[in-house]
């Protein structure tokens, strides 16, 4: 006699004899019972609902729309994508298909590659199969038979992970309508409870468990929700992302390109460079003002440094090397080591600390080819990379001062809200608990001290220390992990960093390793997709275009645009045969920050028409430029007509 409680709101009740998930689902709350999808058992994890109970647990029902549910829900129609490709091309061999953020994928091997008018067939069919409410049964084999079953079907990528399994591995099957695979669940109890807020978005490749040695395989992707208007939703958000893509904007921006001969290393053309540099002069005025020192360390150094900073062991196979009169060197990947040289120079005392340092030069990191994407993942990229040499007690004080100089660098880039991650020790680890306990509890109360909140992300610390990890949020929900702020006892020891402390003593000081933006290529493409190219006046590559509608004010025009620059405005002028209506379409279409309109009138007036958006207003000339200068300096995020 089973008693059940649901742990969600305290119900228990003891059922007569054994109870399965249905059961409880309808029991629990019989209005929305068939919007139940999995049981969640306390300690245990998720289940089918057709799973038998006998003893007493503590559950609770998960619904198809809930994030624990929709994870089920996607995984389960990733089982009705390949049973649909089987249906429709059955000497196709499958291989795995997961859940993934926002839905899932399948990998294949066909005969021959999908097409798209394939991809709408497959689609269709898996509505089909929706709609047949397929039963979905769990089997539980031994290894053998399910060797046997799958060496039938001829599946040998599923006979490949079976293979690998212990022989006396209990092994779990779904059965679905004619289609079987391999998985450990759990899933819905028929396939119409998936209903039809899917759409599979498009293909790609994929090795075979992502090895090059092995088969290359065709990965079709869908997205799937609880309801056809978070689908819409959605669908609406890969549309906007697709018309805000920086490497589409850039190239129609003339900031910057990519070629083969280079791959992941950035082609900045004079106007992305301008925004570049832009940024890059802002994070040095505010980061010297807010009391670091800049510094320059060498590129190339020598491996010894990296082997006894640990970077050598565990970064190894993402390091440019390369030999040097027969010693092996590598391209930097990251600062610190470098910094704790400077550290180390001279006797440091703690009347010296907190200690702190930045630099923005190159970094070289050997990304898989695969994995490169435009500027949100390069080869060569630059960081507004700093650290804080500090004691124990001087961290939490540190925090709270990084803190507050990151929100007033995010408000600036139109970022008044952002997320805040504190990841604690992971379970292998260096240093005592002791020592975790001061840094942990260090960086939480100088989060609070600055008015920050933050959600608790139990064993993602990195090996050496805790850290913080600051998520912005785009225009189209997605999520930017750029700053960071992590504590280091370890990398000081390592390269025997010391300082004297007030009892006469050399002590170890602690290492904050930390960044606001991240990586500067990185960021300013999320800027680029965020604003969809717009990017606020003060960045915008061309922050003002001077437009002639005839030639005979083309001097005018001419004046202005010397004026501008004179005032240390980002101008050009536009003085082609060409009708103003559309210079002002071309012009839109590269995004410039403003279009000044000069014509007869203008000229004999001495003002300019200033265009922003669909409206215009005329302004003295002096006074336009006035305002526009301010709205650059203050940095704006435009210019109000």
């Amino acid at each position: 006699m089973p008693t059940i409680t649901l742990f969600t709101t305290q119900r228990q009740q003891a059922f007569a004899s054994s109870i399965t998930g249905n059961e409880i689902a309808k029991w629990a709350n019989n209005t929305t019972s068939s919007q139940a999808i999995a049981l969640e058992v306390e300690g245990k994890g998720l289940f089918d609902l057709s799973r038998l109970w006998h003893e007493d647990m503590r559950c609770c029902v998960v619904y198809r729309q809930e994030p624990k549910g929709l994870e089920v829900l996607r995984h389960d129609l990733a089982h009705v994508l390949a049973q649909a490709v089987k249906e429709l091309f059955p000497q196709t061999k499958v291989g795995i298909g997961p859940v993934i953020e926002d839905g899932f994928y399948y990998d294949f091997l066909p005969q021959t590659p999908f097409s798209q008018e394939d991809l709408q067939a497959i689609e269709d069919r898996m509505h089909h199969i929706v709609d047949r409410n397929d039963t979905i049964q769990r089997e539980e084999w031994d290894r053998e038979k399910a060797l046997h079953f799958f060496h039938d079907q001829k599946e040998l990528f599923k006979k490949e992970i079976i293979e690998a399994l212990s022989p006396q591995t209990t092994i779990s099957c779904y059965r679905q309508g004619n289609f079987t695979d391999l998985c450990r669940g759990p899933h819905a109890p028929s396939t119409k409870i998936l209903g039809h807020a899917f759409k599979l978005t498009h293909f790609s490749a994929a090795y075979w468990r992502g090895d090059a040695k092995n088969p290359s395989l065709q990965r079709i992707y869908g997205t799937g929700w609880a309801h056809e208007k978070d689908l819409k939703n959605h669908l609406w958000h890969l549309e906007e992302r697709k018309k805000r893509d920086h490497r589409r904007l850039g190239k129609e921006m003339k900031l910057f390109h990519f070629q083969e001969e280079a791959p992941g290393h950035t082609f900045w053309h004079p106007r992305g460079w301008a925004v570049y540099q832009t940024l890059v002069d802002f994070m040095r005025t505010h980061t010297k003002n807010a009391g670091y020192d800049e510094v320059r360390t060498p590129q190339l150094i020598h491996k010894k440094l990296w082997e006894a900073s640990g970077h050598w062991e565990k970064f190894r196979h993402c390091m440019f090397t390369c030999d040097v009169e027969g010693q092996s060197h590598a391209l930097k990947p990251m600062n610190c080591p470098g910094h704790v040289q400077i550290f180390q120079q001279g006797i440091r005392s703690y009347k010296d600390l907190p200690l702190r340092f930045f630099e923005f030069c190159s970094l070289f990191r050997h990304e898989s080819s695969g994995s490169l994407m435009g500027l949100m993942r390069v080869q060569c990229l630059a960081q507004d990379d700093g650290h804080i040499f500090c004691m124990p007690h001087q961290v939490s004080q540190e925090t709270k001062d990084f803190c507050e100089f990151l929100k007033k660098i995010y408000a600036v880039m139109g970022f008044e809200e952002f997320a805040i991650r504190f990841a604690d020790r992971p379970p292998l680890r260096a240093g005592d608990d002791a020592t975790w306990d001061v840094a942990e509890e260090s960086l939480k109360q100088g989060a609070k001290d600055a008015g920050l909140s933050y959600t608790h992300h139990p064993g993602e610390g990195a090996f050496y220390g805790p850290k913080l990890e600051f998520v912005l949020k785009d225009a189209v929900g997605r999520q930017w992990q750029c700053g960071t702020l992590q504590v280091d006892f370890i990398m000081p020891q390592r390269l025997k960093a010391f300082y004297t402390g007030e009892d006469g003593k050399r002590h170890h000081p602690v290492m904050l390793h930390r960044a606001v933006l991240g990586s500067f290529e990185r960021f300013l493409g999320m800027l680029i997709e965020h604003h969809g190219g717009r990017l606020p006046l003060w960045l915008a590559p061309v922050q003002v275009v001077v437009a002639s509608v005839t030639q005979e004010a083309e001097a005018h025009g001419k004046k202005i645009l010397h004026l501008l620059e004179k005032a240390g405005v980002r101008a050009i002028g536009d003085w082609r045969n060409e009708k103003i209506t559309y210079k002002i379409r071309q012009l839109t279409l590269e995004k410039v920050g403003m279009i000044w309109v000069v014509g007869q009138k203008e000229a004999l007036d001495n003002t300019v028409a200033v265009r922003l958006k669909n409206q215009q207003k005329t302004l003295e000339v002096l006074d336009a430029i006035d305002r526009v200068q301010k709205t650059i300096d203050k940095r704006l995020s435009c210019f109000d007509l």
